[in-house]
């Protein structure tokens, strides 16, 4: 892999490509944004240089998708009739079953493979880039089928997510969705709900909060711009584990007025989640 063109330079795609760096890609790195962001990772040391997005994927051995859903959804419309057929494609969406669909109807003259890196953080843009964003974080690959990865272009992908220091994880694309969902989707929804529901309050401004407050809303502070996409191409999965915490938040309000045992067992239960989801390596 000699050249890797990222589209899409801010936190993710950014982050990708110092991580290459970092773990020793001595290759080019091309990037393609608007021209304000390219100019900002130009400067920064992020790419190597920019183009635009028909020379790009002309040149690239590797085409990294980093964009909103949507874009990512519209440029597969694209970038068949640029590509070499030695090419390998992959993408970092949040979600997976509307994107691996719209490749699999659009790219034909080189390979695709989902992928979704599990690392963010609620800032965004190329300033926000840490070239150990994935270090240690699950990096889920979603072929179509298991034999997508024995091939030469995905099995050096999968070289390159472990050196990086990712975990590379493979699933179908509709149980990544499932799962994400629960994992993901929902703890952001509910801190955007509480931050919602807390702004038009006036508790909040009398200052009398502590952390507990500032910890659970620190989600709320998502774009939607990013997060309106994964709504748009998630929203029956997303639905139902909304419906899923909203019954156990009903069984909270049973138990608060009727059964204060129920509501111990669902502390401890909780609790025991949590301990264990911090002891997960």
């Amino acid at each position: 892999m000699n050249t890797v063109a990222i589209f899409g330079v801010g936190l993710i795609g950014g982050s990708f490509a110092l991580a290459l760096r970092k773990a020793g890609f001595g290759g080019r790195i091309v990037g393609v944004s608007s021209e304000e962001t390219v100019r900002r990772a130009l400067a920064l040391g992020v790419i190597d240089e920019t183009l635009g997005p028909e020379e790009a994927a002309r040149s690239a051995d590797l085409l990294y998708l980093a964009q909103p859903i949507s874009r990512i959804l519209d440029i597969l419309r694209e970038l068949d009739a640029w590509v070499r057929p030695d090419a390998l494609i992959t993408d970092a969406g949040s979600t997976k079953s509307a994107i691996v669909q719209r490749a699999s109807e659009t790219i034909s003259r080189c390979q695709f493979v989902g992928g979704h890196p599990m690392a963010g953080r609620e800032q965004r843009g190329v300033d926000a880039a840490d070239p150990v964003l994935f270090r240690g974080r699950p990096y889920v690959l979603t072929p179509r089928s298991p034999s997508e990865l024995d091939t030469p272009q995905v099995r050096g992908l999968m070289n390159w997510i472990e050196r990086i220091g990712a975990i590379p994880i493979r699933l179908d694309p509709q149980e990544h969705d499932r799962i994400v969902a629960y994992t993901s989707h929902l703890p952001q929804l509910a801190s955007t709900a509480l931050g919602a529901l807390l702004a038009g309050r006036s508790e909040p401004r009398s200052r009398v909060f502590g952390p507990a407050l500032i910890d659970s809303t620190r989600l709320a502070l998502s774009s939607f711009e990013i997060w309106g996409d994964i709504v748009a191409t998630n929203r029956d999965q997303i639905r139902a584990a909304l419906e899923r915490y909203c019954d156990t938040i009903q069984m909270f309000a049973q138990a608060l007025e009727q059964d204060p045992e129920a509501l111990r067992a669902y502390f401890r239960r909780a609790e025991e989640f949590a301990s264990q989801l911090r002891e997960t390596p």
